[in-house]
């Protein structure tokens, strides 16, 4: 009876080991390789799509590939000496003073080392600096937490936009339990969009701490450094969408905010250049302009949206260390400059950044946005003209 029961348990361990084992291959297949970014397991670089990326690679493996052949040939000799030559055998130790053989050998074979591994290296590193000559020359700047692309040369010149993640991805990350996701907080709503086969440039710099522009796939890394102007470039030799992060830690958010590159073609890039252009000059607002408390507050509440719900909650309420806005003093007072300043500063150390990168009227109508709602109804409006005024 005994051993009935012990083989029950037994065949209950391995049904459950089994069925766990199936949960966890399941769970694990759940998120797929993302093209263009991370893959699932992996252990090598990104898919090169530019010929640096492809030169990174080959030194990788290069590199590698010279080092195990060392480790081989000098453990290999050691361990056959000490085995083949120890005192149990019956050797005795060789007295010898010097060897020019010796010394001769162990300079050049080394020095021979370092130069077979310096001169492709050196070669990569320099095309990697070499920036001129560029087709399109972009600037990325770095915000907490988010990235602004600015387009200064090439064809696109005077496009310019704010890149922040997705609101999805962020209620899936603030929720503790997100859903298995191939894209994963790399999900943008306005990506980076450039040429294929066209050199383009990318300056890098930041409005606030050091953050880092990286996209594995096209062997890109730079620091963006406040007051300081970086450069990097690549040229992509495939169309798709191509996924980066902030390298630098910048902070508590440094997760939310991701790179999102998307390579068309040609005649594609033109059409989404004239688009843009159409689509910037329709959100063109004269700052000049009176607007109404409903017209500010219906513009508002998209600006919150996009930028402001993710930190202060859709009800206003904060969470955490992110104070409240409903009830707050500084936005129930009635000199507006004292939240127009925080709105173009920012405040707490970099806790609040700044948002001076939104127009003048996405600002008035964010800040008449918070003035006007929740249990802020202070009928208080602020127009563009009073932060055109602020900014001098």
């Amino acid at each position: 009876m005994m051993k009935n029961i012990s083989n029950k348990v037994f065949s209950l361990l391995l049904a459950t080991g089994a069925w766990a084992g199936t949960a966890l291959f399941t769970a694990a297949q759940a998120v797929n390789d993302l093209p263009g970014g991370p893959a699932v397991n992996q252990l090598n670089l990104h898919p090169p799509v530019t010929k640096i990326a492809e030169d990174q690679h080959w030194l990788n493996i290069f590199m590698l590939v010279l080092c195990t052949v060392i480790f081989v040939l000098v453990f290999g000799v050691m361990f056959y000496s000490i085995l083949k030559h120890r005192k149990s055998l019956g050797h005795k130790p060789a007295t010898f003073h010097e060897s020019v053989a010796v010394e001769i050998a162990w300079t050049v074979v080394p020095f021979i080392i370092v130069i077979l591994m310096v001169l492709p290296a050196t070669k990569t590193v320099v095309a990697m600096k070499d920036t001129s000559n560029a087709d399109l020359t972009i600037k990325a700047t770095g915000y907490q937490w988010k990235w602004g692309y600015d387009y200064l040369k090439g064809e696109g010149e005077g496009i310019g936009f704010l890149s922040t993640l997705d609101s999805e991805h962020r209620a899936m990350s603030s929720s503790g339990n997100p859903p298995p996701t191939d894209n994963y907080l790399l999900k943008v709503d306005n990506p980076l969009v450039v040429p294929v086969d066209k050199k383009v440039r990318i300056i890098t710099t930041a409005n606030d701490v050091i953050h880092a522009f990286m996209v594995p796939s096209f062997g890109i890394k730079q620091d963006a450094i406040p007051g300081f102007v970086r450069d990097t470039w690549f040229r992509a030799e495939k169309t798709g969408d191509f996924y980066g992060q902030c390298a630098e830690l910048c902070g508590k958010e440094h997760a939310y905010m991701p790179i999102h590159v998307k390579v068309l073609s040609a005649e594609d890039y033109s059409k989404w250049v004239a688009g843009k252009q159409k689509e910037m000059a329709a959100k063109a607002d004269d700052p000049s302009k009176v607007w109404t408390l409903d017209e500010l507050a219906k513009r508002g509440e998209k600006v919150y949206a996009a930028n402001c719900a993710a930190c202060h909650q859709a009800n206003g309420k904060g969470a955490g260390p992110i104070k409240a806005l409903d009830g707050s003093a500084i936005v129930m007072d009635a000199d507006k400059s004292k939240q127009i300043a925080i709105m173009l500063a920012g405040a707490g150390n970099g806790a609040m950044p700044s948002w001076k990168a939104l127009s003048d009227t996405e600002i008035a109508a964010v800040v008449t946005y918070t003035k006007n709602n929740w249990s802020n109804k202070t009928g208080q409006i602020v127009q563009p003209a009073d932060i055109k005024t602020a900014r001098k």
